[in-house]
């Protein structure tokens, strides 16, 4: 008799929805995918850059899109995310971007057997976007460096940051301003290389007196 009376509040619990089972929720995933307008031929003195690995800032490695709330905390979206790490994503736009720019002859990737005349590395060390100011705020720290023997002349060292407002605080939207920030990151930072983007010669490296 009591198992039949425990079985009657199930039956009646489920068809009352106290028991109804919570609702799926599909993770939905964003390339973080920027390209350059345009592709531009190297000259014949372009050099040779590698672009090494970037790193993550501390809590950036993870690919829930980031939100900085109005403490200061930071909330790591679990159902909106990146295709891949950011810094991945970020590092393979930069060299693609260079690698269009016509700056340099070749842009290589860590691993090549070529010699390069150029070495950038990087580090991604901002990509949320701030509630309190209603932007996404993206910002790359790099240093571009000459090899010397066994040592590296430091060339340049900077931060690149940009903030662009979304359309809304959906995802959707936070994702195309993400993109629109990295694209200014990126050609900030081809304006800043071109410099020194010239193969070097007897003399050393020399920056171009103007950009392409």
């Amino acid at each position: 008799m009591r198992r039949r009376a425990l079985l009657g509040l199930t039956l009646a619990l489920a068809g009352c929805g106290a028991l109804s089972p919570t609702p799926y929720v599909a993770r939905r995933t964003w390339p973080l995918v920027v390209r350059r307008p345009d592709t531009a031929t190297a000259s014949g003195t372009a050099g040779v850059l590698l672009v090494r690995t970037m790193t993550p800032a501390p809590g950036l490695d993870a690919r829930g899109l980031l939100t900085m709330q109005t403490d200061g905390s930071i909330n790591a979206d679990y159902y909106e995310e990146w295709a891949v790490s950011p810094a991945d994503a970020i590092e393979d736009d930069l060299r693609r971007w260079l690698a269009d720019s016509g700056l340099f002859a070749a842009v290589l990737a860590p691993g090549s057997r070529i010699d390069a005349d150029l070495v950038l590395e990087s580090e991604l060390t901002a990509l949320w976007f701030d509630r309190r100011s209603g932007k996404v705020r993206l910002t790359v720290a790099l240093v571009l460096s000459a090899p010397r023997g066994a040592d590296e002349q430091v060339l340049l060292q900077r931060s690149f940051a940009a903030e662009v407002a979304p359309a809304g605080t959906d995802p959707a939207a936070i994702v195309a301003a993400t993109r629109q920030a990295l694209a200014q990151v990126l050609q900030a930072i081809e304006t800043a290389v071109a410099p020194y983007a010239r193969a070097p010669r007897s003399g050393g490296l020399a920056p171009r007196s103007s950009h392409r």
